[in-house]
């Protein structure tokens, strides 16, 4: 048992120290603002009773450096003030601001139906989604709009963040979700795509349309954003790219409530069996089983089949290289003050991973709402 424990240790090592190196060499996207074309970009929003949070992030694009774009707020039958606030907004907002109401119909993928009846609105060259509930800096557009001049790339993401911390329960929130937004941003600085955050990401009108839209997919109620990355990451190899400029950054809300957080996180690990490449799947068995390892080295431990030296090694093999990838990170998207919370995330994640891991083989979650599957 020891061999096979140390053996998924081992390679889990190299593959996060892979990532920490891939990361460093990564270099950080400098902006010119003399661009020599300005694409027009259509901002897509899909919201749902979004009252308290949607007239923040309207505020933060009156305030964008960049100037070349619309925005299509797509309100999925909010119940609260949503609509009517987009809509009084619009009567005096300096851009182009276009409210889209969507009926109440049954659907399985209420987001993916929000962001293709938008594109079908859309004028801009560029389609840039995120969600009602962040916040964007002055110079995301113009970075966003550079990065694309610089490299014609068909698919951008962008980093994605929490805003402040206020519990411990924000804080490894944000430790959590800074291992998914590095991870997913090394992947594609490898060649090889695994994830994304529809919060902030970027693609071709065009693209959009040659690979598709979301068919296909469009059974499944997440997955608007990786699932779509992957199709056209298979269209078009090597277009796909992310965006390493603090100025792209979005932030987003942290969930305050465990309900809330355990309907996302099962909503996102379901996403794993509608997968078509083998390497995303491949990885997120391999990150299952490289979590359990320490797990099991422990039971082990107790029960009194594995020693203490190689149990502390399978532990050793997970935690130090993964400390090392997630400052890192977590320098980048200016949340140098969780660094020190990544020791209790590494303890409690294991179990984490497990536990979604195992959940997202039912089916059906609670989301904004709804009832979906």
């Amino acid at each position: 048992m020891i061999i096979t424990l140390l053996v998924i240790s081992g390679l889990y090592a190299l593959f996060t120290l892979s990532l920490w190196l891939s990361w460093l060499r990564m270099p950080t996207f400098l902006v010119d603002r003399a661009m020599q074309s300005e694409p027009l970009i259509t901002v897509i929003i899909p919201v749902r009773n979004e009252a308290e949070t949607i007239e923040n992030l309207l505020d933060d694009l009156r305030n964008q450096t960049y100037s070349r774009f619309e925005v299509i707020v797509a309100d999925d039958s909010s119940t609260d003030d949503t609509l009517s606030i987009v809509q009084a907004y619009a009567s005096t907002s300096p851009f182009a601001l276009h409210p889209l109401p969507l009926s109440d119909e049954r659907t399985a993928s209420p987001k993916k139906r929000a962001i293709t009846q938008s594109i079908a609105r859309a004028t801009g060259d560029l389609i840039v989604t995120t969600d009602g509930d962040c916040r964007v800096g002055p110079d995301w557009l113009i970075t966003i709009a550079a990065f694309y001049e610089r490299t014609s790339a068909k698919l951008i993401s962008g980093p994605v963040t929490f805003t402040e911390e206020k519990t411990l329960f924000d804080s490894l929130q944000t430790v959590e979700f800074a291992s998914l937004i590095g991870t997913g941003a090394c992947t594609m600085a490898l060649g090889m795509p695994t994830m994304c955050n529809g919060a902030n990401l970027c693609y071709e009108k065009r693209v959009f349309d040659d690979v598709g839209g979301f068919s296909g997919v469009d059974h499944l109620a997440s997955g608007d954003d990786e699932l779509l990355m992957h199709k056209i990451a298979s269209a078009y190899p090597d277009n796909v790219h992310f965006l390493k400029n603090p100025a792209a950054i979005v932030k987003t809300n942290t969930h305050k409530s465990w309900r809330g957080f355990y309907n996302q996180r099962k909503r996102w690990a379901s996403k794993w069996r509608a997968y078509t490449s083998y390497l995303p799947t491949l990885l997120a068995v391999f990150v299952f089983l490289s979590n359990a390892a320490p797990v099991v080295a422990v039971v082990g431990w107790l029960l009194g089949f594995l020693n203490g030296n190689g149990t502390l090694l399978v532990i050793g093999l997970k935690l130090v290289p993964e400390f090392l990838f997630l400052r890192q990170i977590l320098v980048f998207l200016q949340k140098k003050s969780s660094v020190s919370v990544i020791p209790l995330t590494q303890l409690v994640y294991p179990l984490y991973v497990i536990f979604f891991g195992l959940a997202a083989q039912g089916k059906g979650y609670s989301w904004k709402g709804r009832n979906l599957n």
